[in-house]
């Protein structure tokens, strides 16, 4: 089993591997030349985030600078605005619904490290140094009509039902389930979301 493989089930992988390495690499050159594309070339933009991104519906707009570790792992539905500041770690599979909005300085997580540092460095090296440490992923699974708020932190292996909306700060922690606000850390629901309530969150 390779380590991405790995990775991809959920398994303790090593990061350092040269596979994975040479698509972060190549990630990390295509957002840095998405955040310095020239604001009104569309073209341009599009043609990054089709190289970058797993998969996407239409009109996706991701406001720079916008950051991923592979982002072969980031799969958008239609009709979705990512604003500016946004942290994708996507080691493991990120699903964002239809009519997603996401705030500034959002931050996705799917990946996270055994607590144990043994099992995390593993043996040191002859020198002394330690390689990568071991990461393992869960997926993160956003919905269709969500709104995160900004400076919200999503932890691995989170679900977050249709026709939420996600209180700024909060850090979601556990699934949230559909049609309900919910905020604070640890997020949770608070009260149905309704039609026809406009307010701050």
């Amino acid at each position: 089993m390779t380590e991405r493989e790995k990775m991809q089930a959920g398994l303790l992988y090593d990061c350092g591997d040269a596979e994975l390495l040479a698509q972060w690499h190549k990630a990390k050159d295509l957002v840095r030349d998405y955040n310095r594309t020239d604001s009104r070339d569309l073209a341009e933009k599009d043609r990054i985030l089709s190289a970058l991104l797993g998969g996407r519906g239409k009109s996706l707009w991701i406001t720079p600078p916008f950051f991923v570790d592979y982002g072969c792992n980031i799969f958008f539905g239609d009709n979705c605005e990512v604003n500016l500041n946004c942290v994708f770690l996507d080691s493991g599979r990120i699903t964002v619904g239809d009519n997603a909005l996401i705030a500034p300085c959002v931050q996705i997580y799917t990946a996270f490290h055994p607590a144990c540092p043994a099992d995390r460095f593993g043996e040191p090296k002859e020198d002394g140094s330690f390689g990568f440490c071991k990461t393992l992923t869960a997926p993160v699974t956003i919905g269709d009509n969500v709104w995160i708020g900004g400076g919200a932190v999503i932890l691995p292996g989170v679900t977050i039902g249709d026709n939420v909306a996600i209180g700024a700060g909060s850090v979601v922690a556990k699934d949230i389930p559909s049609d309900t606000i919910a905020l604070g850390n640890p997020c949770r629901a608070v009260r149905e979301n309704r039609p026809g309530e406009a307010e701050r969150r």
